[in-house]
């Protein structure tokens, strides 16, 4: 049975290197957060002290981290601080599969520098958030060679329900990014309708049903509804915890203002929704903002203040 180096096991990497488990993989993970170390080995996962340590003698690496930067030092490793990349110490045929959401430069510069020592490296973001990545059905969207992608395959499918070969090294992320941009535009449309609905009346639950069968319906109306107590397992109902947080869409919003400059393109849209974003995360009653919360908390900018008078 293959052996898997899971490094980064938060929201995300933590129930997908748990299906590799399940599968009967044996998987060596890695991450800062010992608690998420542990929630691995009581699942029947192992763990290395360090990152290399995880990937060394592996057969595949997978790596879910924050930002492009992360991928880079971690494959690439810090020369002047005299730190190794991953690789540098990965075997020949270890196959490299990177399912972090970062700018499709780093990718390719990834994939440009394991291609000179002879590896396979394939871009794979995620669509699906954490409910997908506990159930097994997440969308890989994955950039890179015909070989790569056949490769992923038997490992993307313990941990996805729809895998994409989007096209050369960096058209995973490219995609993903659209994808992230729509879904923000998405949020906010419907928050805005349903806030409407309430302000005048109407029965969140009753609207939301109307306009899934209708000309407005859309994935967050059928999967991720933004109002509380419309739907029981979403963050919505549970104070706006766990999910997608703020914080990360703001940075996927951030990747495609960058990408939409670089090929001029028109994205009024997604620059709105960024914006929206920004302003909800320095909200919020507590000091650090919304940043942490789910980003269907984005429906609480559209709620008018009860009038208790």
């Amino acid at each position: 049975m293959a052996t898997v180096a899971f490094i980064g096991l938060g929201n995300m990497g933590g129930p997908m290197a748990a299906n590799l488990v399940k599968a009967g993989m044996t998987v060596t993970g890695y991450d800062l957060n010992p608690m998420a170390l542990q929630t691995l080995t009581d699942l029947g996962g192992l763990q290395a002290t360090t990152a290399c340590g995880a990937a060394a003698g592996a057969d595949v690496v997978i790596t879910m981290l924050p930002a492009g930067q992360h991928v880079r030092q971690l494959y690439l490793g810090n020369d002047a601080a005299g730190e190794q990349g991953l690789l540098a110490v990965v075997g020949q045929d270890t196959l490299l599969i990177d399912c972090s959401t970062i700018d499709a430069d780093s990718a390719r510069t990834v994939a440009a520098a394991a291609q000179e020592r002879g590896l396979t490296f394939i871009d794979a973001p995620v669509s699906g958030g954490t409910a997908g990545a506990s159930a097994g059905t997440l969308t890989f969207i994955c950039g890179g060679t015909d070989d790569g992608f056949a490769r992923a395959q038997p490992y993307l499918q313990q941990m996805g329900g729809n895998i994409f070969h989007a096209g050369a090294t960096g058209a995973g992320q490219i995609a993903k990014i659209c994808n992230n941009m729509l879904l923000s535009v998405l949020m906010v449309g419907t928050s805005e309708a349903l806030a409407m609905g309430i302000d005048n009346g109407l029965d969140p639950k009753v609207l939301s049903d109307i306009m899934k069968v209708s000309s407005g319906g859309n994935w967050t109306l059928n999967k991720y509804n933004p109002c509380p107590g419309v739907m029981d397992a979403v963050p919505s109902s549970h104070g706006y915890q766990g999910g997608f947080m703020v914080d990360l869409m703001i940075k996927d919003l951030g990747l495609a203002m960058e990408t939409a400059l670089r090929s001029h393109s028109s994205t009024p849209m997604g620059a709105l929704a960024r914006s929206l974003y920004v302003s909800h995360a320095k909200g919020g009653l507590t000091q650090s903002g919304n940043g942490r919360r789910d980003f269907s908390s984005i429906f609480e900018q559209f709620i008018t203040p009860a009038n208790d008078e």
